[in-house]
């Protein structure tokens, strides 16, 4: 009974791309009570479909699922490849360390277009984690947000793009680095 409850959650956070407040699920299941709602909820979250963000909001953890893991394909010259389900892999474990730090933010523009990123992709964002030399940061510069390489050397640092048409930023008034790069989206 509760896979038939998970399932119409699932279809509205797929639909919607938010998840559906306590109100919504109790309408939408057609339940009496708040309280039921609350132990669907409670349940869902032993289960790890479901999980709570910093703030307690309701967060999908498992509502992806799991997707085989076949093999490894060779991006170079052709070889012989046979299919081997080798594992499965849940593709949130796999890209979020902690899900109520990451989030996803649209690209606009070419500037990291030499690292592979394309106006148009997500990038995965996780705040909170120390940014290192050469990681992929948001960072907020002299009042406007990019994203670009972190560099530093002997204490300073400054943000780097990877497009050769545009300049190093080296802040003049400050710059505060909001969150890491950790993985990029794109859909064909």
């Amino acid at each position: 009974m509760a896979d038939g409850y998970k399932d119409k959650i699932i279809a509205f956070y797929r639909r919607t791309r938010r998840m559906p407040s306590y109100s919504e699920i109790m309408s939408m299941l057609g339940f009496k009570s708040k309280n039921a709602v609350f132990k669907l909820v409670g349940r869902l979250i032993e289960e790890g479909v479901l999980g709570k963000d910093s703030r307690g909001r309701l967060i999908p953890n498992a509502l992806a699922g799991e997707v085989p893991l076949l093999g490894v394909v060779e991006a170079g010259f052709p070889t012989i490849a046979e299919e081997q389900a080798l594992d499965t892999m849940s593709i949130d474990e796999y890209l979020m360390e902690g899900s109520d730090r990451t989030y996803l933010l649209e690209v606009k523009g070419d500037s990291m277009i030499e690292a592979g990123i394309r106006e148009g992709d997500l990038v995965l964002a996780e705040k909170g984690k120390e940014a290192r030399d050469g990681d992929i940061v948001i960072a907020e510069v002299d009042g406007g947000w990019t994203m670009k390489y972190l560099r530093t050397k002997g204490g300073r640092a400054w943000l780097e793009p990877a497009n050769r048409k545009y300049r190093p930023i080296y802040p003049e008034n400050g710059m505060t680095i909001a969150a890491v790069v950790k993985g990029v989206v794109r859909k064909y």
